[in-house]
């Protein structure tokens, strides 16, 4: 596991996103952060229907209204906070945690350093 700083919390909208990748390579770890608020939420960019990444354009991976994740390619909504999915075709299932703490004003994330 490997901890990176993924930027500073005032640097990230409200509520809003930012990508951030773990590790070298081909392969790296990619994922995501999701501010809301003064908390902070990590997932892996990969969509549980797929397989591909969540979204298309960067650090955009919430919907028009921003109280939800959304994939991009089929519409499949997930709650911010747990990651569960709540609309679309993988309802039940869940985006992979990744852990995230803000020290000092900056936000960090722990996670591995390839996929």
């Amino acid at each position: 596991m490997k901890e990176v700083a993924v930027g500073k919390l005032d640097e990230i909208a409200d509520p809003g996103c930012r990508e951030f990748s773990i590790g070298e390579g081909d392969w790296p770890f990619r994922g995501f952060v999701v501010r809301q608020g003064d908390a902070v939420y990590a997932y892996q960019n990969f969509c549980v229907h797929v397989g591909h990444p969540l979204n298309w354009a960067p650090d955009s991976f919430l919907t028009k209204d921003r109280t939800s994740i959304i994939c991009a390619s089929h519409g499949a909504q997930y709650e911010i906070d747990t990651g569960l999915c709540f609309a679309g075709p993988c309802r039940g299932k869940s985006l992979r945690k990744v852990d995230a703490e803000i020290r000092d004003g900056v936000v960090y994330v722990t996670g591995p350093d390839s996929v």
